[in-house]
């Protein structure tokens, strides 16, 4: 995406056939009517990893400091963004409850990314014909047959 453009919406997903077990991760970058697919996956992973990770590759994916809108299905994600994270930080990366954050390696690395860009987290309901959403599932759900396919991290 090397034209900057006022807003860039980004729409991801997770996807795992076991939780654990081989997972992939999608995501679609819209931006002045152009689209850029992102996927890939892991061999032994979590649905909240892949979520994270869909993300965290989309993020990482910018250029430069960016509007962004982003979409996501994760209820994980989008309450971890909008209201724990705070408190995360604050606890040195422990719950409420005390216990230690999981995921904190994949939560600190999109904080980081976060804090690059102004975010608009938006949730939307999952397999309910949001176009955008449909795209990052299939996407999601390439990143995992790769894996299957490889037999190895796509």
């Amino acid at each position: 995406m090397t034209n900057p453009c006022e807003l860039v919406e980004i729409y991801t997903d997770g996807a795992c056939k076991g939780n654990p077990g081989p997972g992939g991760w999608g995501a679609l970058l819209v931006c002045g009517g152009r689209r850029r697919e992102l996927k890939g996956g892991e061999r032994d992973t979590t649905n909240n990893r892949m979520e994270l990770l869909a993300v965290i590759e989309a993020l990482g994916a910018l250029t430069r400091s960016s509007h962004v809108r982003l979409h996501t299905d994760s209820q994980y994600v989008h309450k971890g963004m909008t209201e724990w994270l705070p408190g995360w930080r604050a606890r040195a990366w422990r719950t409420a409850q005390g216990a230690p954050v999981k995921n904190r390696d994949l939560w600190e690395r999109l904080d980081a990314l976060a804090r690059a860009h102004h975010i608009q987290w938006v949730w939307v309901k999952g397999h309910s014909g949001h176009t955008g959403n449909e795209a990052a599932d299939r996407l999601a759900n390439e990143g995992v047959s790769s894996v299957l396919d490889s037999g190895s991290r796509a």
